[in-house]
């Protein structure tokens, strides 16, 4: 299955949602599909110049490991569908680890895919 990019803006807008809703810090949020292309990303104001890099290497990394980068420290998810096929991961990065897998998971789930966070 392949992440399309309507799934990649679900996920990323109920991350977001779920943050705010929350009071979590400003976020960064990027989508990357099970090659590790960066489908969709989003950075809320008041981050500082480098959130990009660092939850686009997050969702990279979780990929490329095969794995939640929670085992590799780090809050990227991995996106399975129904049948347990990878489709991509999520990283984000501003808050809390929990608090950013938290956001992270709510989003996967809304776009109907299970995460995977390596813990």
């Amino acid at each position: 299955m392949t992440l399309t990019l309507a799934q990649a803006r679900t996920i990323l807008d109920k991350t977001l949602a779920v943050a705010r809703e929350k009071k979590f810090k400003p976020l960064g949020v990027a989508v990357v599909d099970s090659r590790g292309a960066l489908r969709a990303y989003a950075e809320e104001d008041g981050n500082p110049i480098l959130r990009s890099k660092i939850a686009s290497g997050k969702a990279f990394g979780a990929v490329a490991f095969g794995t939640g980068s929670r085992r590799l420290h780090q809050i990227g998810l991995l996106m399975r569908d129904k049948d347990g096929a990878l489709v991509g991961a999520v990283g984000v990065s501003g808050d809390t680890s929990d608090n950013d897998e938290l956001a992270a998971i709510a989003g996967i789930e809304a776009a109907g895919f299970t995460a995977e966070t390596g813990g």
